[in-house]
């Protein structure tokens, strides 16, 4: 059965947050991470700032290259930056690991995961890894994950609340009955937080039932 573990890494331990030296206010939310030949490239999203050069806010490291900006709709930057594998840190161990991040953000005061595994052995992998190699975490919560209506739908608790009041608030009808705006209010998130529960669980949903991988 598949195992879903939460945990918390230091904001120096994650080299992407240097930008919160320079802007405290930020929100790095991790997007996907896709192995290239002897890179790890990941995407990432940028929120809750102004500024017309996003790249320069982030340092140089001596495990990320190449930090470029992708694309942006109004204050949501996405870049994506080149990772040495070799650099031991939690995005080596995420990449290397036998797991799916499904939630991965970042704030001055440290960085959020939420990560699943196929098994419980998957997910004790992935802590010897990090235990062996010096990497700082600290486990808040593992728990089974059960299928939501049907083999498949593996939804987080918050995806799943999202999509449902949503579609309950007539978010989805044409025209609009509720607006984004009005849904994270009822949740007591942002805008951008919700944007992205409902984006991350439409992936999901749409990889269990119509495509063949998530």
């Amino acid at each position: 059965m598949s195992t879903v573990m939460k945990f918390i890494s230091p904001v120096d331990e994650f080299p992407l947050g240097s930008v919160f030296e320079d802007l405290p206010g930020v929100e790095v939310e991790l997007e996907r991470l896709i192995p290239h030949e002897t890179l790890i490239i990941p995407y990432f999203w940028v929120r809750g700032v102004e500024t017309e050069d996003i790249e320069t806010s982030f340092e140089p490291h001596t495990g990320v290259t190449n930090i470029r900006l992708v694309d942006s709709v109004e204050d949501e930057y996405l870049m994506r930056a080149e990772w040495k594998p070799e650099y031991f840190g939690i995005l080596s161990a995420l990449a290397k690991a036998n797991v799916v991040v499904l939630t991965g953000i970042g704030k001055k005061d440290g960085w959020r995961f939420e990560v699943r595994g196929e098994n419980q052995e998957a997910i004790a992998e992935f802590r010897e890894y990090c235990q062996e190699n010096d990497i700082p975490m600290e486990i808040t919560a593992v728990h089974a994950m059960l299928p939501i209506q049907g083999e498949g739908y593996e939804l987080t608790e918050t995806q799943r609340e999202a999509l449902v009041l949503a579609y309950e608030r007539g978010y989805f009808d044409t025209p609009r009955e509720s607006s984004l705006e009005e849904i994270a209010d009822e949740l007591g998130i942002t805008q951008q937080s919700l944007s992205s529960r409902l984006r991350r669980g439409h992936r999901r949903l749409i990889g269990a039932t119509l495509s063949s991988s998530v």
